[in-house]
């Protein structure tokens, strides 16, 4: 894959202007996934000068419309609020599914439904259970003249991910557990087959 340059930066209001972010687009990426950086300057007296950085996978049905069957909608609002007060960036990964798309997620939510875990169904699907590419953010990082991260994330392998392709993780921070009677046996899965660092003990539906 070659490497990515910035190619345009461009200052948008979010939240009716409450927050202020620089959405950055990039050169040279060559899968046509138009992933997305998302920099914030950073409000509060506890910046730090390593960014916070989150590498969000895009989730439609979670970012955009709320659902209740995952906690990305939860984990970005959550990030938002973390990186925009501490300074950083947000990766948006064009990423569906962990990978597979949004049809094809769907075909794995009805499969869920009749009782596989989330890993599961995609296998029954003939699909990878995670086929995500962090490389690519580490190129998106290094664009944006990043080597040094502080990682909002309970997954593991996002971490071992940048390491391998040159950013140094040097702490790692991770998201609330955003559980609710509808994705507790999703986040318990995550946990025990990914190694998700989500401590569900005791934790009551939001």
């Amino acid at each position: 894959m070659n490497e990515l340059t910035v190619k345009r930066r461009v200052v948008i209001p979010m939240r009716a202007g409450e927050v202020m972010a620089e959405f950055i687009s990039f050169d040279g990426d060559e899968s046509g996934k138009e992933h997305i950086g998302i920099g914030f300057t950073g409000t509060s007296a506890s910046k730090n000068d390593i960014p916070l950085v989150r590498l969000h996978s895009e989730c439609l049905t979670g970012d955009v419309f709320g659902s209740g069957r995952c906690d990305c909608g939860e984990q970005l609002d959550e990030a938002i609020d973390k990186i925009n007060a501490e300074g950083g960036y947000i990766l948006y990964l064009r990423q569906e599914g962990r990978g597979i798309g949004l049809y094809a997620k769907l075909e794995a939510y009805a499969l869920q439904d009749q009782g596989y875990d989330t890993y599961e169904a995609n296998e029954m699907l003939h699909l990878p259970d995670d086929g995500r590419d962090f490389g690519i953010a580490a190129k998106m990082l290094k664009s944006l003249g990043v080597n040094q991260v502080r990682l909002l994330t309970n997954n593991p392998d996002k971490a071992e991910q940048l390491k391998e392709n040159g950013i140094d993780v040097v702490e790692l921070l991770p998201t609330k557990v955003h559980v609710n009677q509808h994705n507790r046996q999703y986040l318990e899965t995550k946990a025990k087959r990914k190694q998700h660092t989500l401590d569900l003990d005791g934790e009551g539906f939001e």
